[in-house]
């Protein structure tokens, strides 16, 4: 009987490390990134015509016009217009109220 008492008390301390752990990569892991994907989507959200962008691939450029899920930036002095979707936004570099 006293040997079954042990190897109950072995299987508690198991399960109390295993949720240990997983508290721990929770606030290391999982809360952190999810903080991160709030901010970019808070930051794609907030666009505006006009400000300066840099896109995921390293296009860097001023935004003309905004539609629901796409941008269209200006990227050069040529006027070439591009259109991108919103979450291939990195940056925004100036905000359209800074530049004036």
């Amino acid at each position: 009987m006293q040997f079954l008492l042990e190897g109950a008390g072995d299987a508690w301390v198991t399960i109390g490390m295993i949720v240990f752990f997983g508290v721990i990569m929770y606030f290391f892991m999982i809360r952190p990134q999810k903080k991160q994907e709030r901010a970019a989507n808070d930051m794609r959200n907030n666009l505006r015509v006009g400000d300066e962008i840099t896109t995921i691939g390293g296009v860097i450029g001023q935004i003309v016009s905004i539609k629901d899920e796409t941008i269209t930036i200006e990227t050069s002095k040529d006027r070439t217009k591009i259109r991108f979707l919103k979450s291939a936004v990195r940056s925004v570099d100036v905000k359209a109220e800074d530049a004036n």
